[in-house]
């Protein structure tokens, strides 16, 4: 029989005060020792005699063997002379034998102890030796059901009952944070309108004046006469606007919900995309409900004939599929010089990436990158404007323009954006209707050269 600490001491001091109680029973008040003459064994008073005494049984039984040495000489020193009758002596046989058993009984529970520590511990061997490792490591080390292999119905009972995991056993206490700001997705806004002039009108439509300066002169002599000379001739362009519109739809309710504010971010992203469009037809736009872009005004495109100038200048790469570097020094050149001064270049980026490799007689190269903050580096001098919706370098196709597109092309805009809150039309979402009425196209074909892919 295994027994605990606290146990075995309770038997010690039972079997202990046994034999005391019947060496000096209350009914016999002849042989009552009065407190001051049986003064109680300095190791019973002056030590707690514990079960675990330093962990050691020995220890224990040392402790236990001076207490009864103490107390028997007591007993000697002060009851030797009434030790002659044989009631007393009977009595103090008994005490002798009592602590003999004692002796006994300790020794057989110190062996016990011994061997319960030699196999883990006083407590029984656990039935499910693997669980109760894993939640013992859970309760020390915070270990998580995944770093314990163990079932998935002993992961039941390790686990703790409230998880962040399981909604109900109180994941719903612990809620996402949402970002309060929305990443849109690039899209490549063309700086054709910040390149070109912009003016803003009032009407339905915008007419452009324009004059061959066709105006005669000649010598005379001093009396010769003076025949008339030819008059300038006037002609007119119209500029026709076209319409970008909008109607994105989002309910009352998420509007009002929303943690971000979404009209404001709707017209956000609809002025967003009407610059995008905008880029588009302004470079090449047909002109239908749209505005004419300009690579269509160059010699053979759809609006080559539409200026009274004529087209704008096209001139052949001299690669079938790239750019010579002396193409670049003939474009700049076929420029008039009054332009030259605003002139830039003007590519996407996968063409700035071929001309970038270019290189003069010398094998310098025509690129120079800017050391000046703010200052754009230079393609043979002159500035690059990267404009993601001109071609790519590919056959046949208008890659790289140059010339001053300020003075090339007239963008148009009549009143700027229009924004409708429509409630009633869709119900149960809001409507915002946006619109955009805007105009394009080349005022001045002289101001631009175009270069295109080809030998």
């Amino acid at each position: 029989m295994k027994m605990t600490n606290r146990a075995a001491l309770s038997a010690v001091a039972t079997l202990f005060a046994a034999p005391f109680r019947a060496l000096f029973p209350a009914a016999k008040p002849a042989l009552t020792l009065a407190p001051p003459t049986l003064a109680m064994p300095r190791a019973l008073t002056g030590t707690t005699i514990r079960a675990d005494v330093s962990g050691d049984p020995k220890a224990m039984i040392a402790a236990l063997q001076t207490a009864h040495n103490e107390f028997k000489a007591t007993v000697d020193a002060n009851v030797g002379k009434k030790a002659d009758s044989a009631e007393v002596q009977a009595k103090l046989d008994a005490i002798n034998a009592t602590m003999n058993g004692l002796e006994a009984a300790l020794n057989e529970h110190a062996t016990q102890i011994a061997a319960a520590s030699m196999n883990g511990g006083l407590t029984a061997q656990p039935v499910d030796p693997e669980y109760s490792t894993a939640f013992a490591s859970f309760m020390r080390a915070g270990g998580r059901e995944d770093e314990l292999k163990l079932t998935a119905a002993q992961k039941a009972g390790v686990r703790a009952a409230m998880s962040e995991g399981v909604p109900a056993d109180g994941g719903l206490l612990t809620p996402n944070e949402w970002d309060r700001s929305i990443t849109g997705r690039l899209k490549l806004i063309s700086p054709m309108r910040s390149e070109s002039t912009v003016i803003s009108i009032s009407k339905a439509a915008f007419t452009k004046l324009f004059t061959d300066r066709g105006v005669g002169s000649g010598w005379v002599g001093e009396t010769a006469s003076r025949p008339a000379t030819a008059t300038p001739q006037f002609t007119a362009l119209g500029f026709g606007l076209g319409q970008l519109y909008a109607n994105a739809a989002a309910s009352q309710d998420v509007l009002d919900d929303a943690e971000i504010n979404l009209e404001s971010w709707l017209i956000d992203e609809i002025e967003t995309e009407f610059s995008r469009q905008e880029g588009i037809a302004f470079t090449a736009g047909d002109g239908v409900n749209k505005p004419h872009g300009f690579l269509n005004y160059a010699v053979g495109g759809t609006a080559a004939a539409r200026h009274p100038f004529g087209a704008i200048d096209v001139l052949t790469s001299g690669n079938a599929t790239g750019i010579a570097s002396d193409k670049l020094v003939d474009v700049i050149y076929k420029l008039p010089a009054i332009y030259s001064q605003n002139a830039k270049f003007f590519m996407n980026r996968a063409s700035l990436g071929s001309v970038r490799k270019l290189k003069d007689g010398q094998g310098n190269y025509l690129w120079q990158p800017t050391f000046v903050a703010g200052q754009p580096s230079t393609l043979a001098g002159y500035s690059v404007v990267d404009m993601p919706d001109m071609p790519n370098v590919v056959a046949d196709a208008l890659a790289l323009a140059f010339g001053d597109m300020r003075e090339t092309y007239l963008v148009i805009d009549r009143i700027g954006v229009r924004i409708l809150r429509d409630p009633y039309t869709n119900k149960p979402y809001i409507c915002f209707y946006v619109t955009k009425r805007v105009g394009g196209g080349v005022k001045n074909p002289d101001a631009m050269k175009i270069i295109k892919i080809g030998a």
